[in-house]
């Protein structure tokens, strides 16, 4: 499932809640950034989520219902590519931006994959491949759960995370101008999941380039690196 945030007040803060049910992850470091890598069985560890040391952050929640447009057809970029090739510093943010804007971005058959995509200025890019993208130069705040900013509630599903969405956003229209590291758990806290797990939760501190992290839900047990 998955909650994407970002909070530009006196610091750029970007929390994200990774949620996923049956699959193999890890949390790597190196000189690159810190990665959240998905086992695929076919290509192997595969780094999909996290910040990197250009202060660049990738989320990608799924989108529910799932929207047929973004099956691909033909050659268009693929937005777990385009993700990948973003935390391995192998395209800018401007990039990507340029790229959503020229034409169609896929997703992978059958499952519609969203990016939401920051930069260290705290600018925010959400990607909905087969829709469209949602360009914002550093909002004051943005929520992204699991469902597409075209459709917002007009098409319901259990897993669209309106309610997650909602949690978020009234406590970060309330937030205070010194919303911090510790602030971004507490959101992430309130918008966890059981039924299918959070099983890391993570936050980039822009102003730092610290990231900070958390496995299962256990909130006092939080790791950090700085990134180089």
């Amino acid at each position: 499932m998955c909650t994407s945030i970002i909070s530009n007040r006196n610091k750029t803060i970007v929390g994200w809640n990774l949620d996923i049910l049956d699959m193999e992850y890890r949390v790597r470091k190196d000189e690159l950034g810190v990665f959240i890598e998905i086992n695929d069985e076919a290509q192997g560890w595969l780094p999909l989520f996290g910040a990197n040391s250009r202060g660049e952050f990738v989320g990608m929640p799924t989108c529910h219902p799932f929207d047929e447009r973004s099956n691909p057809i033909a050659d268009e970029p693929n937005v777990l590519m385009l993700d990948i090739e973003l935390l391995l510093q192998k395209n800018t943010f401007e990039d990507i931006k340029r790229i959503a804007e020229e034409g169609k971005i896929s997703s992978m058959p059958g499952v519609t994959f969203m990016s939401t995509l920051s930069d260290r200025e705290g600018n925010y890019l959400h990607i909905i491949p087969g829709q469209g993208y949602k360009y914002y130069e550093k909002p004051k705040y943005k929520v992204v759960t699991n469902f597409s900013p075209f459709k917002m509630d007009t098409e319901k599903h259990p897993w669209m995370g309106w309610d997650r969405y909602q949690t978020a956003t009234k406590m970060l229209e309330k937030a205070d101008d010194d919303f911090d590291m510790k602030d971004c758990f507490e959101v992430l806290k309130a918008v966890s999941q059981e039924v299918c797990p959070t099983v890391v939760s993570m936050v980039l501190d822009v102003a730092e380039m610290k990231v900070y992290w958390c496995e299962n839900r256990q909130w006092n047990d939080i790791s950090e690196t700085e990134l180089v």
